[in-house]
């Protein structure tokens, strides 16, 4: 595969959480209380996580989000700057920072409750604000865990300027309504595929049917991310692709869909077509689930590559 060039530039707009992961037998029912042996932190929120996915593969990566000026805030900045990831465009605040409470059952499927903090203030002045220099070849990629009005003008900002754009709709807020006019690449899973679909009145009974209808209303690519499934790939004038899902040892899938995202959001800002940024991506997502955290496992290019062989 080719490597990254050196003008290749992802800049995301998400969130920025810290992790507490808790290990457990089995994922608690309604009103269950389970117990695991230990409370794990880790770095976390989709666009810090998806920023470091990107970042790992050599690309050039600048973060747009809002962290609080406490000491959680002070350590996501420095793993986020660890990482190589710019975060010159966070904001920092008086609310505290972001937090995901994370249960991990034996077969690494999750549950996760999400305190939003810091990231709910982040406005669509800041981040049309941070968005002043993008090129036509850059890739600007969108999470929801923010303010809606952030969410739209990135998308917005992003169209304006010629620039690539990649919204991935986790979780389906209203606006998303708003920002798919604009023709962003969207990147949901195959429930978010369902939901958002019927957000822009078409009820589909199938994943294919959903994607081909938000297709339809974006005039852009939908890449859909199902899992043990693989990925289903729908570009306007083309049939469906998919793509088979690699084999994986799985130990936990937090932070999986990021790491398909940063890698799929730095291989399409590396000159790849959405198809070809999809299966790198595919592969980068089944590694890192092989670890426990969101970011643990998320590859470097060389392991993608070989991985890929």
């Amino acid at each position: 595969m080719d490597t990254t060039p050196a003008d290749a530039r992802v800049i995301v707009v998400g969130a920025i959480n810290v992790d507490f992961v808790i290990a457990t037998p089995r994922l608690p029912g309604p009103g269950e209380t389970v117990v695991g042996p230990r409370v794990d932190r880790h770095g976390g929120g989709k666009g810090a996580n998806a920023a470091v996915a990107a970042a790992r593969t050599g690309t050039t990566v600048e973060l747009i989000g809002a962290a609080g000026s406490d000491d959680t805030g002070d350590g996501a900045s420095a793993d986020l700057r660890d990482e190589g990831v710019d975060v010159g465009a966070v904001m920092r605040t008086d609310s505290p920072t972001g937090v995901a409470l994370i249960v991990v059952d034996q077969a690494g499927e999750n549950q996760i409750a999400v305190g939003a903090g810091a990231n709910s203030e982040l406005t669509a002045a800041q981040v049309r604000a941070s968005l002043t220099d993008l090129r036509p070849g850059d890739c600007v990629l969108v999470s929801t865990e923010i303010a809606g009005a952030a969410v739209v003008a990135a998308v917005e900002t992003a169209a304006a300027a010629g620039a690539q754009c990649v919204l991935n709709p986790a979780p389906p807020i209203p606006e998303i309504a708003d920002a798919i006019r604009y023709g962003p690449i969207l990147t949901p899973n195959a429930g978010e595929c369902l939901e958002l679909a019927s957000m822009v009145g078409q009820h589909s009974d199938t994943v294919e049917e959903a994607a081909a209808a938000l297709s339809e209303a974006t005039g852009a690519a939908v890449v859909v991310t199902l899992g043990a499934g693989g990925v289903l790939v729908g570009i306007p004038g083309q049939d469906f692709e998919t793509i088979p899902a690699r084999t994986a040892t799985v130990r936990d899938t937090t932070g999986a869909g990021d790491t398909f995202n940063g890698v799929f959001a730095a291989r399409l800002a590396a000159g790849d077509t959405t198809n070809a940024a999809a299966t790198v991506a595919n592969v980068a997502a089944a590694l890192s689930v092989s670890y426990v955290g969101a970011r643990t496992g998320m590859p470097t290019w060389d392991q993608i590559s070989a991985a890929s062989r």
